[in-house]
């Protein structure tokens, strides 16, 4: 018996490898697979030209950059894959543009006030999204302004941030130990977003960034360029923000901290150290921040190849790529216009030679195709960062992202940049399809960059989605390895957000199509095999891969705005089965009370269909938060169970949090419209 049941066993296995292998070779002959470099390039000098003044987000060319895509994705009869049905999903946003009438003073405890030049001395920009702010805080010294318990760092001590204004150091502590903030490699800690994000968090209303081109791998002219004009915010919910988001020059914190008898230097090197603590100057921060604000919709574009497996195809390889780049500036001399050839036309052009090729396989593989080029990535990943939030709502699920963006048609690659892929269990399967195409994996050429941190696959990896972007390295066909860092020197010091970065016609775009092949390839792989892909063990991103896997709810999302409310185990609220079955939706709204000792309570439903409201009920008696002492935390949740509307979808049901204390559950298939109240 057990001789015929190893006998069986091994017939099984040989069979699902057989019909793995199937999948694979009829999605369609890797070998086969011929890259356009000529389709490549005519993309790019179409998105590039100066018609499209530069794709601004929010303006005509942006626009005009959006249509294109979405008419190249139909044209190749891919399916729209927004929540809408359609090839674009509208994303909210405000456009806040600095007016020449803000200003700056810096006002000591004694001697005369300093004012500040906009765009030379400092830049600025309201997050808050108000047309008018005014400021007279005192400055507060925070480091680098990092909070990080896993490396037992905090800059900020005990000390209260609210009212206030935080100047700080972009960039992180300065290590060679790989275990203490990556080493050389820069976190997310040092990315000029967490320091907004986190002194917003604590209550400031501005903050000062500290602006060294070495700390920040670029400088000033590109500070000035991506923030001196206007800049686009999603639009405004729950979470803070600062009224004067800003960056100085190294020059005039020289000044600052000096009027306070110190050493911009000694206090970098005090910095260093754990025991760092916040200094509050002698010196008071006088802003008047004027904003014209423009509500707007920009627009993400979302195609689909349908999965030949109905088991597997609600799951997706997601490829994605940002069309937007600065667009026009008429108050600049000269050359006005932001073409963003390389930045990131190249990006598009080879996102759309991939959905051509996809499109014409023979036949699909067992997980369907997404292809999603995104908008106002340059005002801060906003496009992505909506679509990963909003990701509940596409119609198939990404379970790995391929990111392109910026890659220079200067030659044939030798090697390949895959910086992020290693924090994943799909890396051996990079490994072996780089060498197959004679690529050498070459690591980040700059680590203390943070370049993962500042491409777009970083806003889906923040929502669990394991996520890395393909580009070249800098050993190309014919050239040594230093003629490839003097190209990319010259790029990022010379065009990199410069008018200058426009399309070229002695360019070669070889290359490109040699990195689109590489790029469909990993699709192949990660859309045939039989097991998911998941984060490293350990890694950052592996609890929200975890949850998303799990579908706990994301807590902090669920409670912004309620400090005192933490979820101390994972916690659900699903779609009833019997409720799925009878197709039963509608809104339940439960009143919620929370003891001292982290438990609920009491639990009343105040309003929905008896079958939903029960299960609510019961589920949330479940949860339990972390203890508080005093009175009773109270809440109003709204758990809503509905329909997707979404004819396109291939996702069985939905659990998201579109807002603070509100619930979305999405199922498929008519439903009884109810509503009842207690």
């Amino acid at each position: 018996m057990k001789k015929s049941a190893l006998s069986c066993l091994f017939v099984l296995s040989a069979l699902a490898c057989a019909f793995e292998v199937s999948d694979r070779a009829t999605a369609q002959d890797s070998k086969s697979v011929k890259m356009d470099p000529k389709k490549i390039r005519a993309h790019v000098k179409y998105l590039s030209d100066d018609a499209l003044e530069g794709r601004g987000t929010g303006q005509k060319g942006g626009d005009q950059a959006a249509d294109y895509i979405a008419a190249q994705f139909k044209s190749y009869g891919l399916k729209p894959a927004s929540d809408k049905g359609t090839y674009f999903q509208d994303v909210q946003m405000v456009e806040v543009k600095t007016l020449p009438e803000t200003a700056f003073t810096l006002i000591p405890a004694s001697g005369p006030p300093v004012p500040l030049k906009n765009l030379d001395d400092f830049v600025t920009n309201n997050e808050s999204q108000s047309e008018s702010a005014d400021i007279d805080a005192p400055i507060v010294f925070v480091g680098y302004g990092i909070k990080a318990p896993e490396y037992n760092w905090d800059d900020y001590k005990d000390v209260d941030l609210r009212g206030k204004v935080a100047l700080l150091f972009v960039n992180e502590p300065t290590t060679d130990d790989p275990n203490f903030f990556k080493g050389k490699a820069l976190t997310y800690y040092g990315r000029w977003t967490y320091k907004f994000e986190e002194t917003a968090r604590r209550g400031a209303v501005a903050t000062l960034i500290i602006h060294r081109k070495d700390l920040a791998s670029y400088g000033w002219d590109v500070v000035r360029n991506s923030w001196g004009t206007q800049r686009s915010y999603l639009q405004k919910d729950a979470t803070p923000k600062l009224q004067a988001a800003s960056w100085i020059q190294l020059d005039v914190a020289k000044k600052l901290v000096g009027m306070a008898g110190l050493d911009l230097d000694n206090l970098f090197l005090q910095s260093q150290s754990r025991d760092f603590r916040p200094l509050e100057l002698p010196v008071r921060l006088k802003a008047h921040i004027t904003s014209q604000l423009r509500p707007f919709i920009s627009r993400n574009v979302l195609a689909m190849l349908q999965g030949s497996d109905p088991s597997k195809n609600s799951e997706a390889v997601l490829y994605t790529a940002h069309y937007d780049h600065l667009g026009i500036d008429p108050a600049k001399s000269g050359d006005k216009i932001y073409n963003g050839a390389v930045d990131n036309a190249t990006g598009c052009g080879i996102l759309l030679e991939l959905a051509r090729v996809w499109a014409n396989t023979k036949k699909a593989p067992p997980r369907s195709i997404l292809f999603a080029s995104v908008t106002a990535e340059e005002q801060g990943l906003l496009g992505s960062e909506y679509m990963g939030k909003k990701s509940a709502y596409l119609p198939v699920d990404p379970i790995l992202d391929l990111n392109f963006d910026a890659l220079q048609p200067i030659g044939i690659p030798e090697d390949v940049e895959v910086s992020g892929a290693e924090r994943t269990t799909f890396y051996p399967v990079v490994e072996s399809t780089a060498k197959r195409f004679g690529l050498a994996i070459q690591p980040d050429a700059s680590p203390e960059a943070g370049h993962y941190y500042r491409s777009d696959h970083f806003s889906l990896a923040r929502v669990g989605i394991p996520s890395f972007s393909i580009s070249q390295g800098t050993k190309f066909a014919g050239h040594d390895r230093a003629w490839g860092e003097a190209q990319a020197k010259d790029y990022v010091n010379n065009r990199y957000h410069q008018p200058a970065d426009e399309y070229r016609a002695d360019w070669d775009f070889r290359g490109l199509a040699k990195i689109a092949s590489f790029g469909y390839e990993l699709g192949l792989e990660a859309a045939t095999q039989p097991s998911l892909i998941h984060w490293q063990p350990g890694d950052e991103f592996e609890p929200a891969g975890k949850k998303r896997e799990w579908r706990d709810i994301d807590g902090d999302a669920l409670f912004a705005g309620r400090p005192d409310l933490h979820f101390a185990r994972p916690a659900h609220i699903l779609y009833p089965p019997l409720a799925r079955q009878t197709r039963t939706a509608g809104t339940v709204v439960l009143n919620v009370s929370v003891a001292a000792d982290g438990t609920v309570s009491n639990v009343d439903a105040l309003k929905g269909h008896p079958l939903l409201s029960t299960a609510a009920v019961q589920m949330v008696k479940e949860w339990m938060f972390t203890p508080q002492a005093g009175e009773p935390r109270t809440f109003e949740l709204k758990c809503v169970f509905a329909l997707n509307q979404n004819t396109y979808t291939l996702r069985p049901f939905v659990l998201t949090v579109p807002e603070p204390l509100h619930r979305l559950l999405l199922t498929v298939g008519t439903v009884i419209q109810t509503q009842t109240t207690k």
